[in-house]
């Protein structure tokens, strides 16, 4: 993890309380993630564990995001305590993540419809990060003039 602090003096500071509110709420966010996650996994069990058939794709991708989840909250603590380089990957990956995920879900016969509509579900705490991220409170936080 990057541990490195912001340097910039025109940045608003990190410890406003609608800064922290931010974060707070995008922390938040990706714990809900986590659990949604971990609650796609125990569907994928519990769906193969009842004999219906779950690809490969559906298992490495429903063990692989609750990790994710896990990785992002702590990005998500250390851009709270100052790291840009943190707040630029929470940044970037709360947009990329879930138009890679529905996009690759999109394609036919790569997964069920069940699970395509249940890793949509799974998104949906991410793409409240991208607009948090994106927001005024945080761009004050960590301004892009460097």
């Amino acid at each position: 993890m990057e541990t490195n602090t912001r340097t910039t003096t025109e940045a608003a500071p990190l410890n406003s309380p609608r800064i922290q509110g931010a974060f707070g709420t995008a922390k938040i966010s990706v714990r809900v993630y986590g659990a949604l996650s971990a609650a796609a996994l125990v569907a994928v069990i519990a769906v193969s564990s009842s004999g219906h058939m779950v690809n490969t794709f559906m298992w490495v991708r429903a063990v692989l995001l609750p990790v994710v989840a896990v990785l992002i909250h702590r990005l998500t603590v250390s851009a709270s305590r100052g790291s840009r380089r943190a707040f630029e990957r929470v940044s970037a990956l709360a947009v990329i993540m879930p138009i890679a995920i529905i996009g690759v879900d999109l394609i036919p016969g790569v997964c069920p419809p069940w699970y395509a509509v249940m890793q949509t579900v799974c998104m949906l705490p991410i793409v409240r990060v991208a607009f948090i991220t994106r927001g005024s409170a945080l761009r004050a936080a960590f301004p892009k003039g460097r």
